[in-house]
């Protein structure tokens, strides 16, 4: 009897975990919450969400949407529900170790079994439905990708760059970024990394490139159906990525200096005053929090002991991670930090009022930048720091991301017909926004990873 019990134990858990994967599937109803839809007008109380074979139904209240007999009801009383959260700037290479040339040699072969799948899970628990991943060898990028539409692990949808496309690869970093010798060769690059299934074009150092070589990289992108990002580090990249037609730029320059050139402003205004007939808006990633709070980081180190940014990492990693961390204050990485903050105010007021539309993005993944906070902390900094109101900070990390890649017909806000990518706070997310670091409920294409502030487990086994 024992015998058998002890071989029945792994069948019952099989069928326990499948029929709970099943269940977090079924036709759901989230009821009683606020809805902050995604489109930025007045939020809807009493909120009535139908759910069903994982897209979204149809969306009232509770006065005008009865549930459907045979639903399963969440209750949303007292939250605040959104979508679920863009992250616009990921590197799931990376987890947050303080030493790229150790962390790159010795981590390559467990980026697409270790690294890559722990960042992705920890990216979807802290909220985040949809992830750009800017900057990783092609082979592990898209596996990660296909795994995760797969469901054969848990995850975000993932859009992926693969490789980034510059001027010449810095030593030892050949896997991950591509140089390019010649205009013909740049189109090869790229339409080598289109037909292997990326979905964006990561493009730096654009300004040493010839223009021809940087304008066949757009262009061949652009052949293809896909996006470019471009760095904008240096003012001559936004100039050449104005000139060569990027549709996004990343950061806010890592130099010291005050404030954009005026001709750059000139130029962006230029732009973003044409809209859609140079293609739709110009899109601009600023990844500020991990400058700004760098300081608060030193100071007060606690949030590095989370373990949030455990999940799915093995123990010689993490105690690595941790070690690479252990002195904050004295990062090669991050010693222009200080002087760089100051800046940070003047030029994101540049970029609005030159009418960008900015996307919530961090650099996750870099120096102290873990996973499972960077996309709240930006949020914070953006409403805390630099005025930008919660409302249009939420779009920013929700609507205006599926605007860009081009998928808003299927997600990016609540509403009929839409993939059911939801999350919910219990508080009122409006007045103050760093309620979004403990997100308490999530939800990807219909299935529940996270429920009450507890992840759901069955649901993130995988299949």
């Amino acid at each position: 009897m024992p015998i058998a019990r002890t071989r029945l134990l792994p069948i019952l858990v099989a069928v326990v975990t499948t029929l709970s994967a099943a269940m977090s599937l079924a036709d759901t109803a989230l009821v009683g919450g606020r809805l902050i839809d995604g489109f930025g007008h007045r939020p809807i109380a009493d909120s009535v969400i139908l759910v069903k074979d994982g897209v979204i139904e149809n969306v009232g209240t509770m006065d005008t949407l009865p549930v459907p007999e045979g639903y399963r009801v969440i209750s949303t009383e007292g939250m605040d529900v959104l979508p679920g959260l863009w992250e616009n700037h990921a590197h799931l290479m990376l987890a947050g170790h303080a030493n790229y040339r150790h962390w790159d040699p010795t981590y390559i072969d467990r980026f697409g079994s270790e690294i890559m799948p722990a960042g992705a899970v920890q990216l979807l628990l802290a909220g985040v439905t949809t992830a750009r991943d800017l900057g990783a060898p092609l082979e592990p990028s898209i596996s990660v990708k296909q795994r995760i539409e797969s469901g054969a692990i848990p995850g975000p949808r993932l859009f992926v760059s693969g490789p980034f496309i510059q001027d010449k690869p810095y030593p030892g970093t050949e896997a991950f970024r591509w140089g390019v010798n010649g205009v013909s060769d740049a189109r090869r690059k790229v339409k080598r990394l289109a037909d292997a299934g990326v979905d964006i074009i990561k493009l730096i150092d654009q300004d040493k490139m010839t223009l021809e070589e940087a304008q066949a990289v757009v262009d061949e992108a652009h052949k293809h159906g896909l996006k470019v990002v471009a760095h904008s580090h240096r003012p001559s990249e936004v100039r050449r990525g104005l000139e060569i037609g990027v549709d996004n730029f990343e950061h806010t320059g890592l130099t010291t200096a005050p404030e954009y050139p005026p001709d750059v402003i000139e130029k962006l205004r230029e732009r973003t005053a044409t809209g859609r007939v140079a293609g739709g808006p110009l899109f601009w990633t600023p990844t500020v929090e991990g400058l700004w709070n760098y300081p608060e980081t030193v100071d007060n180190p606690e949030k590095l002991d989370d373990t949030c940014w455990h999940r799915g990492l093995e123990p010689d990693t993490i105690a690595d991670i941790r070690q690479s961390i252990e002195q904050p204050g004295q990062l090669a990485y991050m010693q222009l930090t200080p002087l760089r903050k100051p800046t940070l105010k003047r030029k994101i007021a540049q970029l609005r009022e030159a009418g960008v539309v900015f996307l919530v993005g961090t650099d996750s993944g870099i120096p102290m930048k873990f996973h499972c906070q960077s996309t709240w902390n930006e949020i914070d900094v953006w409403v805390r720091v630099m005025d930008i109101p919660p409302m249009d900070a939420i779009r920013a990390a929700t609507y205006w991301g599926s605007v860009m890649m081009g998928v808003s017909d299927r997600w990016g806000t609540v509403s009929a017909g839409k993939y059911a990518d939801i999350i919910a706070v219990r508080g009122d997310v409006l007045r103050h926004i760093n309620l979004l670091s403990r997100v308490d409920f999530v939800m990807k294409g219909g299935v529940v990873y996270k429920q009450d502030g507890q992840p759901v487990e069955a649901a993130l086994a995988g299949r």
